[in-house]
């Protein structure tokens, strides 16, 4: 669960701050498979991750910005290698989101098992929900099917993702959405 390195010097300031963001992530994400994450401390999660509290306040502002950044982090990756522009099919994304959630299920179960599966809405609302662009039947149409895919993504977690993502894109096909 580590947050992807870039090829930059290890001295620079970037690089600094990367090794600061990897570092975190991972003490971060260590962490919350003990405990709740309002039983994390700053000083804990900074000592376990061998970084003054100084370059914490530096890259992030809570613990949640952290797991907010990562969520940026691989959700940026996934719309890399998946959105093909207008053309691509609607069945065609929605099985390869939920392929993605399966890929990295361990830090998605970890999200709900803490109860901060919440700090996805905002990616998904952001990925396919309204933009101030859009025609008012659009943006409502829009906010309705990402807030409904939200609804379904937070239930497939909470049932321990029992569904195969072949099966639940399936399902949310066949619901006409």
């Amino acid at each position: 669960m580590r947050q992807i390195r870039k090829n930059v010097s290890p001295m620079s300031n970037e690089g600094r701050n990367a090794y600061v963001i990897e570092h975190i992530t991972d003490a971060l994400l260590k962490l919350l498979q003990e405990k709740p994450i309002e039983d994390i401390s700053i000083s804990e999660l900074c000592e376990l991750a061998k970084i003054g509290r100084a370059s914490f306040y530096r890259n992030f502002n809570s613990k949640e910005d952290i797991l907010r950044a990562y969520i940026h982090q691989l959700f940026q990756e996934w719309t890399k290698k998946n959105t093909q522009g207008e053309n691509q099919l609607l069945s065609d994304l929605l099985r390869s989101l939920f392929t993605h959630f399966e890929k990295h299920q361990s830090f998605y179960k970890l999200l709900n098992q803490r109860n901060l599966i919440y700090l996805l809405k905002d990616v998904i609302i952001r990925l396919c929900g309204p933009k101030p662009e859009h025609s008012k039947e659009e943006a409502y149409a829009r906010a309705y099917i990402a807030y409904t895919l939200y609804g379904w993504i937070e239930v497939w977690f909470q049932r321990g993702m029992q569904e195969t993502a072949e099966e639940i894109a399936e399902m949310f096909q066949n619901q006409g959405l």
